[in-house]
């Protein structure tokens, strides 16, 4: 059996999951998620935990249970504790600021950028950080993948959108070979 998908996943308090159709609901103080399974593999609510199984031994069949059971354990901790994402804004008058719906940076191009911030996310700006939360782990990830997109952090001098635990290795500049005329 996989390793991943044959691990029972608990519970949290305060969450309540149904099954019905292929269709997982998921609902807690946070929000609510709903994701419709593959038919090779079944979930079952058995008490306080949520148990995945498959249908057969087949290559495929056994990534899609261990996927599944990552999936549902993801959806229990978002309801529940939610997940977040820090990045930092690294340049000489480079800002980023939240307006309505849409966050606007600027950071070193002619136009300011501006991104459309979806529904199940939450990003706050605090100087050069910016926190990108919500309940929807995958949601959570694009969103501040897309927010680090529109400047990579350079290698020379560390300009740029990086993550907060992002670790950045400082390449050495041309040097100077001393000769000439």
């Amino acid at each position: 059996m996989s390793r991943i998908g044959k691990k029972p996943v608990a519970l949290a308090k305060d969450v309540t999951v149904t099954v019905a159709n292929r269709a997982i609901t998921v609902k807690g103080k946070l929000g609510t998620l709903s994701y419709t399974h593959r038919p090779e593999v079944e979930v079952k609510v058995d008490g306080g935990n949520v148990i995945v199984t498959r249908s057969s031994d087949a290559k495929q069949v056994k990534a899609y249970h261990g996927l599944t059971r990552a999936l549902v354990n993801n959806m229990i901790k978002g309801v529940s504790e939610g997940f977040k994402k820090e990045l930092e804004v690294n340049g000489v008058g480079w800002t980023a600021k939240v307006q309505g719906k849409k966050i606007v940076l600027t950071v070193g191009y002619a136009d300011p950028r501006e991104l459309a911030i979806p529904a199940d996310v939450k990003v706050e700006v605090n100087q050069n950080k910016i926190t990108v939360s919500g309940c929807d782990r995958q949601a959570v990830g694009q969103m501040a993948a897309n927010i680090r997109a529109q400047r990579p952090p350079e290698p020379y001098n560390h300009k740029g959108i990086k993550y907060a635990d992002e670790i950045l290795i400082k390449k050495e500049g041309k040097a100077f070979a001393g000769g000439g005329s």
